[in-house]
């Protein structure tokens, strides 16, 4: 267990864009540390170590996973080495925050959970938006019942992005495409509000590359409650969330799941506004939930469980299994 005086050590494995941007955001925690950087080559964790002043810089994942003074594994690569970037860790007895998708699929997810369940390891979904402030708020809000019942929800990630087939969205060999790197955000913010889907209805087109453009999904929840999300690489959406009950709806702004501002609106119109002022991206929250948790001596999350991840994994296999998805391996 760490102890509430001990700054945490966090080792990053991979030196691209999130990467740099979790290397940010952790330099706000005073108790966090930025103790290596791994990647696979001499040169990229040379620089990633000099830009973020990062004292051990590691030319192989297996050499930052047994580095002494690193007690938090962040795997930030692209997501399909996720699965075995979190097991080099898990397996060196290292806590690990893997970033979202968590896996490729749900059996990778599920071996994972196993191993660090069996080896008595943290380990955590880096799904940011649970942890940003007005999320935070969000499910206080529910929690007390503002809403009434929750019927519905909606919500979009759409970004528009060149095409170029050697850029990560756009190749199959990077699990590129809308859903597993954009839809991701939607699914878990149904998954979060509504629990887990009982029908799975899914539509989409395809990108140049074959991985899917535009990806839309109708979530039948237990009584009746839908959720309706999309994802998009072709275009940049208003990217917004709504949560809609029967006597409220809580209406979140863009980019709804980073720091941003939301607004309930009752049944009779009346309107209260959540609007705080916010340092950083946002990501550094995530990072205070690992570190809590280990200070706690708790192997997971409450906010984001590791068998809510793998349910949140099979529906994103079933999406894919109805728009005929797949990666070679």
């Amino acid at each position: 267990m760490t102890s509430a005086t001990d700054r945490v050590g966090w080792g990053i494995v991979g030196t691209g864009g999130i990467a740099a941007a979790f290397a940010s955001d952790l330099a706000l925690l005073p108790d966090a540390a930025l103790a290596a950087v791994g990647s696979r080559t001499r040169a990229s964790a040379d620089e990633f170590a000099d830009r973020f002043d990062i004292g051990h810089r590691h030319p192989s994942y297996e050499e930052l996973v047994t580095d002494p003074d690193v007690d938090v594994v962040y795997v930030s690569t692209p997501h399909p080495f996720h699965h075995d970037a979190a097991r080099l860790a898990i397996d060196a007895g290292k806590a690990v925050l893997v970033e979202k998708p968590f896996t490729m699929d749900a059996a990778e997810a599920r071996d994972l959970v196993a191993r660090a369940r069996d080896s008595g390891v943290f380990l955590m979904e880096a799904m940011w938006a649970r942890f940003v402030p007005h999320m935070v708020r969000v499910r206080e809000l529910l929690r007390n019942g503002t809403l009434g019942d929750v019927r519905s929800l909606v919500a979009d990630h759409g970004q528009w992005f060149v095409k170029d087939r050697t850029h990560r969205l756009f190749a199959p060999g990077l699990g590129g495409g809308a859903l597993l790197d954009l839809g991701i955000y939607p699914v878990s913010l149904a998954s979060m509000v509504l629990g887990t889907s009982s029908t799975v209805t899914a539509v989409s087109d395809p990108a140049f590359t074959g991985v899917d453009a535009t990806t839309s999904v109708l979530l039948q929840h237990e009584g009746g409650r839908h959720a309706v999300l999309t994802a998009s690489l072709e275009a940049a959406g208003p990217n917004r969330a709504a949560i809609i009950g029967t006597q409220a709806r809580i209406e979140i702004d863009s980019i709804w799941y980073a720091p941003t501002s939301f607004r309930v609106v009752t049944r009779d119109g009346a309107v209260e506004v959540y609007d705080e002022p916010h340092e950083g991206i946002g990501l550094r929250h995530e990072a205070a939930e690992v570190m809590q948790c280990l200070r706690d001596g708790r192997l997971e999350s409450e906010v984001m469980p590791l068998d809510e991840t793998l349910t949140i994994m099979t529906t994103m296999d079933e999406i894919r299994r109805q728009i005929g998805l797949s990666y070679a391996g």
